[in-house]
């Protein structure tokens, strides 16, 4: 991973995923490379999303599932929202038309001057204000 990058919530989970072998796989090799570059970064939303959906709906152990969230803390930058990123959110979602919680993300990424958001869920190939969205799965 050459370029800061923000992963979302759902490039973490198919790292836990054995249903999807494949998505599994790049996921991890994904997650390694930011690791090894330092230029991974994550929110602190991105970390209560995959705490509730790993132990919700892959019934992970909540003590293994806070392990990871430590590893992850440890090994990437992890921003934290304030009321200002909340604003702003919202007027992403009402200019470009992303949920809100999507919009989080891309607040988050823009302020952490990331110029790449990777994502499966948010609408991939495109840019905005230097940010490029690409969903690492398309082919």
């Amino acid at each position: 991973m050459k370029e800061r990058s923000f992963l979302d919530t759902s490039i973490l989970l198919y790292t836990d995923d054995s249903q999807a072998p494949e998505k599994q796989a790049m996921a991890l090799a994904l997650l390694q490379a930011g690791w090894a570059s330092g230029n991974a970064v994550i929110s602190t939303q991105v970390l209560r999303e995959y705490f509730a959906a790993t132990t919700q709906k892959f019934g992970l152990p909540i003590d293994m599932a806070q392990r990871k969230i430590e590893l992850m803390a440890s090994q990437m930058e992890v921003m934290s929202i304030d009321s200002d990123d909340i604003l702003k959110a919202i007027e992403i979602n009402k200019s470009q038309g992303f949920s809100f919680w999507e919009a989080l993300i891309i607040r988050m990424a823009q302020k952490c001057n990331c110029t790449i958001l990777y994502s499966d869920v948010i609408q991939p190939q495109r840019t905005l204000e230097g940010l490029k969205i690409v969903n690492p799965f398309q082919h």
